[in-house]
């Protein structure tokens, strides 16, 4: 086969990710319409560090995109405990902001899971607050985390037979794995999860149907640890020299996928679209 056919099998993130916005807008211009309600995120951004600044102003221009207000709490590396925690509390008091994003990680200084609780689980727009992950876990899936629920909408765009299939997650996350592993279990797969301390990695990835990777080990992922027609998703990052990798080593393992995601262009450009979609979710439940 020739290398430009590999092109069908690539799961086009950038595209699916318009679709989901323009579904969002319409719902967000049916509400204002309807309820005079206009979806309003708060980012929270402690710091200044160069990675989180970008992934923030990503979020705020998808929301332009969709019509949903967004603001952005900046506030200094100085910020105390206290302080975070009352911007916290002002913004769940706020009923113009229906979701409220904290921006991980924090400096040092600071108590990420304190500040995660804080946060009312109806404005938990990124779907980590244990109440929102609880609810996952017994099948009822309204904010739940981002990336994953993505997954599970390019899943089901391909038409991705999930239930009774061998579901492998590596990475066992809060963010990315653990939450995944809900949700394929929810829709019947039987699912493996291995990490960094699982004996024989490949044992479990040859055996993948659909092979889930987020890591963020560069290339962990080689051609003779897949099964030929796997379904496979990236969602690990590495930096190296100005260029941008995955976990996943793609031009090898795409000619063994049935269907892959590519870094960058794949499950991250959904994942900011689900975030759009909970905003939305979250001022029509209001």
């Amino acid at each position: 086969m020739a290398e430009e056919n590999y092109d069908s099998r690539k799961i086009d993130g950038r595209s699916l990710s318009k679709k989901v916005e323009e579904q969002v807008k319409q719902g967000v211009d049916k509400l204002k319409a309807e309820k005079g309600v206009t979806p309003g995120l708060a980012t929270i951004l402690v710091g200044d560090d160069p990675a989180s600044k970008m992934y923030v102003r990503l979020k705020h221009k998808a929301c332009e995109r969709v019509g949903i207000h967004a603001e952005d709490q900046n506030m200094p590396e100085s910020t105390t405990q206290e302080e975070l925690m009352q911007k916290i509390q002002e913004l769940n008091d706020r009923e113009d902001i229906h979701g409220i994003l904290l921006q991980l990680p924090l400096p040092k200084h600071l108590d990420d899971k304190s500040a995660m609780l804080a946060i009312d689980p109806a404005k938990d727009a990124d779907g980590f607050h244990p109440y929102n992950m609880g609810k996952l876990l017994i099948g009822d899936e309204g904010l739940v985390p981002c990336t994953p629920k993505g997954v599970i909408r390019a899943l089901e765009e391909y038409d991705v037979a999930i239930q009774g299939k061998h579901a492998v997650i590596v990475g066992h996350s809060n963010v990315v794995g653990k939450p995944m592993a809900a949700m394929l279990i929810n829709r019947n797969a039987t699912v493996s999860v291995c990490h960094v301390f699982t004996d024989n990695l490949k044992k479990f990835t040859l055996d993948a149907d659909i092979l889930v990777v987020g890591t963020g080990v560069m290339h962990l992922i080689k051609a003779d640890m897949v099964k030929e027609g796997a379904v496979i998703f990236d969602v690990g990052i590495t930096e190296k020299e100005g260029k941008v990798y995955g976990d996943v080593d793609f031009d090898n393992v795409v000619k063994k996928a049935s269907l892959i995601t590519p870094v960058p262009g794949g499950v991250g450009p959904m994942t900011i679209a689900i975030l759009m979609e909970h905003v939305l979710m979250a001022a029509s439940n209001c």
